[in-house]
């Protein structure tokens, strides 16, 4: 099932053309990333999305059906810019935002005593928010996020001022909301967090999408014939080229490329297997982070 299709959006802003028909669709219950350099238009979709903007042509649909004002409602959105009112008591701002998404007070203070306690930050209940560090503050705003439940969350850099540690806990309760049932929408500069945790992604470049996919199927499809073999003793071969060779505890890495594309791994295996015994045979796919930097070209 498809939660959220966005239809050859188009906007431009004082003679800058920050979309140019962009299309994508984002399947129910899955981790969609959005991602592309500073400028690209990540941030003027997600605000079309949000209905902050409206598009000069094209169309989003939730659930099939075209996005008015009170969808927002059912959506979460964590801007990169945060926006929490500095002199304003850390839990009586969360009540207020909760109650805006429309939580009763009850609802509200229930669901976020729930919260505060699993991340142990019943004391900050009383404080001004200027008070709180970036990551603390973070840590408050993710709440207020998710905490009417809504079906479509937006991230947008959400690991921004987080230490490692804080970086897992908030990723591990993404993929938690995930498998509750949300639709997540991430946006990010970082590459390795892409690969821990969307499925799919769409790739902006210069107002346009200029990369779509399934991500193991991108790395797949970017694939460079490259292998790396752990084996007991070095090899050889007329079928591929050796890159290089060495001997690490005991065992032999040997980085080769196949020379042909259609070349079968067995039979590449099976020419290797005589020489020499295996230990491990690894095909070395691209990280989203070269994917990333070959494909806009910066």
């Amino acid at each position: 099932m498809i939660l959220l299709e966005v239809e050859n959006v188009v906007k431009q802003f004082a003679g800058h053309l920050a979309l140019d028909s962009v299309s994508l669709t984002v399947p129910e219950n899955t981790i969609y990333g959005l991602l592309g350099p500073n400028g690209a238009g990540k941030t003027t979709l997600i605000r079309i999305i949000n209905c902050i903007t409206a598009p000069d042509s094209g169309e989003v649909r939730l659930n099939g059906k075209r996005m008015t004002a009170a969808d927002v409602q059912h959506i979460g959105y964590l801007p990169e810019e945060r926006g929490l009112y500095k002199k304003m008591k850390v839990g009586d701002q969360a009540l207020y935002l909760a109650q805006l998404k429309g939580m009763t007070k009850h609802d509200a203070l229930k669901a976020l005593k729930y919260w505060f306690e699993k991340f142990e930050i019943q004391e900050w209940w009383y404080k001004k928010v200027e008070e709180l560090s970036k990551g603390m503050a973070q840590k408050v705003q993710f709440i207020t996020t998710i905490l009417h439940n809504p079906r479509l969350l937006i991230f947008d850099e959400p690991f921004s001022g987080f230490d490692p540690v804080n970086t897992d806990l908030i990723k591990r309760e993404i993929l938690n909301l995930r498998d509750k049932g949300a639709t997540i929408i991430f946006s990010t500069h970082n590459m390795e967090t892409v690969e821990d945790l969307c499925e799919n992604i769409s790739l902006v470049n210069l107002s346009k999408i200029v990369l779509q996919g399934n991500v193991a199927e991108i790395r797949k499809a970017h694939a460079t014939r490259t292998y790396l073999i752990r084996s007991s003793g070095p090899i050889t071969g007329e079928d591929f080229e050796l890159l290089s060779q060495v001997r690490k505890n005991g065992i032999i890495e040997s980085k080769i490329m196949k020379k042909e594309v259609d070349d079968e791994n067995n039979l590449l295996l099976s020419s290797i297997i005589k020489q020499t015994e295996i230990y491990t045979f690894e095909e070395l796919l691209p990280s989203m982070n070269d994917i990333f930097i070959k494909t806009v070209g910066r």
